[in-house]
């Protein structure tokens, strides 16, 4: 499956960037950025399995595989993702949390600013610069930011927003013992949403399934 997220996102990439030419007059164009998009998302999906040792049992493919996806995510760096993730799972919805607010500013703005400056890098920005300019001499300028650059910024977004801020949000139950709440069970909107992953309790509960495993876990 990780392989299979990598490829696919390669290739239509690929497309986007070196054939397609796009009449913005149409919605053709922000359809295919928004399956990008969501290409992007799997890409930090995958490093997140990767994180929990479920893309595969190798453990050095594993740690690869989640190596690959994080970098072409914007140029996320795996061995420091790793242990933040980790203290998320150890600590969550407390002052140790890296995901969490700083139990002064719950909105979703402030929340947000506060979880990218905790994971974006100045040598991300950096990397991200540069590479851009360099597509630029290749590609139509135009296609780039549209399908490469904004829908690493979408996605990223999506994530916060259906990773973390929705399901940490406000009160929890004293035997909620993770702090977590799931969307309800529609499944083609929980993978289309963000690959199942609104489903967080049930990640929480079982953080060795795999993404593709999780509505399972839902319906049990």
């Amino acid at each position: 499956m990780a392989v299979l997220i990598v490829a696919t996102w390669a290739a239509l990439l690929t497309y986007l960037l070196a054939y397609y030419e796009p009449d913005w007059h149409t919605p053709w164009p922000y359809l295919l950025a928004l399956v990008q998009t969501h290409l992007y998302t799997g890409l930090f999906i995958t490093a997140h399995d990767a994180m929990h040792g479920v893309v595969s049992s190798n453990r050095r493919l594993n740690n690869t595989l989640g190596t690959v996806a994080a970098l072409l995510f914007a140029y996320n760096w795996f061995p420091r993702l790793l242990p933040r993730h980790h203290a998320h799972h150890r600590h969550v919805a407390t002052p140790d949390d890296p995901d969490f607010h700083d139990g002064k500013h719950p909105s979703f703005v402030l929340w947000l600013l506060r979880f990218a400056r905790n994971y974006i890098t100045v040598w991300q920005v950096l990397l991200m610069a540069a590479t851009f300019n360099v597509l630029k001499l290749f590609f139509p300028a135009a296609n780039v930011i549209a399908f490469w650059m904004l829908p690493s910024v979408l996605a990223t977004v999506q994530l916060f927003y259906f990773g973390t801020y929705l399901p940490h949000r406000g009160e929890h139950a004293p035997d909620n013992v993770h702090k977590s709440r799931s969307q309800l069970p529609h499944h083609v909107w929980a993978f289309v949403s963000c690959y199942f992953f609104g489903y967080h309790y049930e990640h929480h509960d079982q953080p060795y399934l795999p993404w593709w495993r999780l509505w399972r876990a839902k319906q049990a």
